[in-house]
């Protein structure tokens, strides 16, 4: 593994944010959901693909803040465009699971 500088850390922007709308895709490789995340007034909205679909329902995604890099440029996934990339760990089935905090934060904040 590489180790990288402080300086280099500080060049991810990892912002929480709330899913404020998700949305099936359908033409996705592997099954997806189309997230729209608030990331506070400084970013705004921005739609994010995630491949979550086996632990979490869209009941479950409303309203849920999530950790999300914001600083790595869109990607193109099939005909969508993902904004950001939200962040999860991979659990004993290699299912991800969503990186969130554990209490209520303004949308927006930075991870330090």
């Amino acid at each position: 593994m590489t180790q990288i500088t402080f300086d280099d850390f500080l060049k991810t922007d990892i912002r929480v944010g709330s899913i404020v709308d998700v949305q099936p895709f359908p033409e996705a490789r592997k099954p997806a959901w189309k997230l729209t995340i608030d990331l506070g007034p400084e970013i705004g909205l921005k739609r994010s693909s995630a491949q979550i679909t086996t632990l979490y329902t869209q009941g479950d995604l409303l309203g849920r803040q999530v950790a999300c890099v914001v600083n790595l440029g869109p990607r193109q996934i099939g005909p969508f465009i993902s904004e950001v990339l939200t962040l999860g760990f991979p659990d004993a089935q290699g299912n991800v699971v969503l990186v969130m905090p554990e209490r209520p934060v303004p949308n927006g904040g930075r991870l330090f």
